[in-house]
């Protein structure tokens, strides 16, 4: 008995266009969705805070009692090393609150830990590559939505009473936060500045593979004749994403997107970029760069997109 796939609202589906002209379908990360990967992230970071507090606060500890025990006094080099750690303690904590995404999110699979969980990443809403203005200004973004905010109304607190500050800060943070509920793309106010979408992206193994024929598949164009054969360093230029864009658009069978992958795969490998045979052309270059990273795959090896 088939299990029966989830439906997802339409008003979830959205169309990307990559700067090649192919439209791409993608699916919107629901609000919960987007909610739990942050939850985790956060989770994540307090976590390694608070090691990092606890190592560098027994480490501080160990060389003072060291250093007391020895001499009997405080030694200027003990001071001078629990200075340092405390230094390095601010540096790290710094690291951790504002490096932590820019560092995952930069990275070929544009998600953080929280985010591959969950199954979703950032994409560029113009189809294009995530580039770091983007990452950053979004992450950028995130101290004046959510931890100056919540800063502020720890700082305001006192006893029972908010005040007027600890309201405001409480206003300014409901404000940002349901943000994404009053728009239909689900964007949160960095991902508007940045033009960048939350996508869902679910793992995907290299199964089910796209039926070229045996002609189509050993490189020859039953059209033309012509042999199609690439090497290694035309084939490393793309990834599994490219891979599922590619079988995509052959499934499609569209004589435009065909001419203008079949264009923009010669002008990335080098090719001369003919006319007339652009499927085989297609098929074949399927067909090994599939090969080829089904081969990885089984070595351990995985290349996410073109980036990676």
């Amino acid at each position: 008995m088939k299990r029966a796939l989830p439906r997802i609202a339409d008003d979830r589906r959205r169309v990307m266009i990559t700067p090649e002209g192919i439209a791409l379908p993608v699916t919107l990360a629901s609000r919960g969705t987007r909610f739990g990967a942050l939850a985790l992230d956060l989770g994540i970071i307090v976590l390694a805070m608070v090691l990092t507090t606890l190592v560098l606060g027994i480490s501080a500890s160990q060389i003072a009692d060291l250093a007391g025990d020895k001499l009997g006094k405080d030694l200027p080099g003990a001071q001078h090393a629990v200075e340092f750690l405390v230094i390095v303690w601010i540096a790290v904590i710094f690291l951790f609150r504002h490096g932590y995404f820019l560092l995952f999110e930069l990275g070929p699979r544009g998600a953080t830990p929280g985010k591959r969980i969950t199954g979703i990443r950032i994409a560029a809403r113009d189809g294009g590559r995530l580039s770091p203005e983007m990452v950053l200004a979004r992450n950028l973004l995130r101290d004046i939505e959510l931890f100056l905010p919540v800063m502020l109304l720890v700082a305001a607190r006192s006893g029972d009473d908010l005040g007027a500050a600890g309201w405001a800060a409480t206003g300014w943070f409901l404000c940002f936060a349901l943000f994404p509920c009053f728009n239909r793309d689900r964007l949160r106010a960095g991902d508007l500045i940045a033009g960048t979408w939350v996508v869902e992206a679910p793992r995907r193994k290299l199964e089910a593979a796209l039926s070229t024929g045996q002609v189509a598949a050993s490189g020859r164009s039953q059209a033309t004749g012509a042999e199609y054969r690439f090497g290694e360093a035309e084939l490393a230029v793309y990834g599994e994403y490219e891979l599922q864009t590619l079988e995509r658009v052959l499934r499609e069978n569209r004589p435009d997107a065909l001419a203008k992958v079949h264009e923009a795969i010669c002008r990335k490998i080098g090719w001369q970029p003919g006319a007339g045979d652009e499927r085989a052309f297609l098929e074949a270059y399927y067909t090994q760069l599939r090969a080829r990273l089904e081969s990885g795959m089984r070595m351990g090896r995985r290349k996410a997109d073109k980036f990676g």
